[in-house]
């Protein structure tokens, strides 16, 4: 624990000459990319706080506030509450919503006054097992506590080390008529997914995992919002792919269920593990 902790106070994180220096062509490649702006980043972060990163996973129990995204459309487990997650892993979490980490991402991203989520809504750490999968949709557009807020840029950072291309987890990335896949990323350690999160910029990771029991799908997960005068209003939307018609229906009835939820959630404050339970009885699969 002694050499996670010197880690943590002696060392950089985010190599800001490095990637600042690269970010003209960078911004570039992501704004041009294709089915929607994004880009994927190797060796995003200092790998030694990445690996701390990564045991400390290892030492997070059940009990440590989990949340279980578990219905017909994802079957994952969420932590979110920053005074909960340990010292490496908040560490991270600070550094990429800090002052610096935003002017980084807004040059690259072309969008000016991105703002930072301190509540973690729906992201922080994320992880599944054996059989985990999410499937394809279109992300929230605006923050449920923060009725101005519109959700603009995701970034995702695996953890995964020596992960093979046939435990899956791929994250697929859509294109905007939901008619084909453009590009598959496999979630391996230190790299780094960042892409727009507009109404149809459609991704998940749909193909159930077959990692050995004992492992995990990890990933750091951060959303940045710009505020707005009147933002579009949409929960979570889940899709169909070609080929999924029988799933229509279940598709629907989880996505009126999740709708439901949001709305609860923006009014009243509901908490997202007690919600997640009762989504997950009423759309579970069996």
């Amino acid at each position: 624990m002694q050499a996670i902790t010197e880690i943590r106070e002696n060392t950089q994180l985010f190599d800001y000459a490095y990637w600042n220096n690269q970010l003209p062509s960078l911004s570039d490649e992501y704004q041009g990319a294709s089915p929607y702006p994004h880009i994927v980043l190797e060796n995003f972060l200092n790998p030694d706080v990445l690996e701390a990163c990564g045991q400390e996973f290892d030492k997070l129990n059940e009990d440590d506030g989990w949340i279980n995204y578990v219905h017909y459309n994802e079957n994952k487990a969420g932590l979110n509450k920053l005074d909960l997650l340990p010292a490496s892993i908040k560490r991270t979490i600070n550094e990429l919503n800090s002052p610096e980490f935003l002017k980084f991402l807004s040059t690259l991203t072309g969008i000016k006054g991105l703002i930072k989520d301190d509540l973690l809504e729906g992201g922080g750490i994320h992880q599944s097992k054996k059989d985990g999968y999410l499937n394809i949709h279109a992300d929230f557009t605006v923050h449920p506590h923060h009725r101005h807020w519109q959700r603009r840029v995701n970034v995702l950072v695996y953890l995964n080390k020596d992960w093979p291309e046939e435990y899956g987890g791929n994250l697929e990335l859509w294109d905007t008529k939901m008619q084909a896949c453009e590009r598959k990323v496999l979630p391996v350690f230190n790299r780094c997914v960042i892409f727009n999160t507009d109404a149809d910029s459609y991704h998940g990771h749909p193909v159930p995992t077959t990692c050995p029991e004992d492992r995990y799908r990890r990933s750091i997960a951060l959303y940045y919002y710009t505020e707005e005068a009147q933002p579009f209003r949409r929960a979570t939307h889940y899709m169909v792919r070609p080929g999924e018609e029988k799933k229509k229906f279940r598709v629907k009835l989880d996505n009126f269920m999740v709708a439901t939820y949001t709305d609860i959630k923006g009014m009243l404050g509901a908490n997202d593990k007690i919600v997640s339970k009762v989504l997950r009885f009423f759309s579970r699969k069996k």
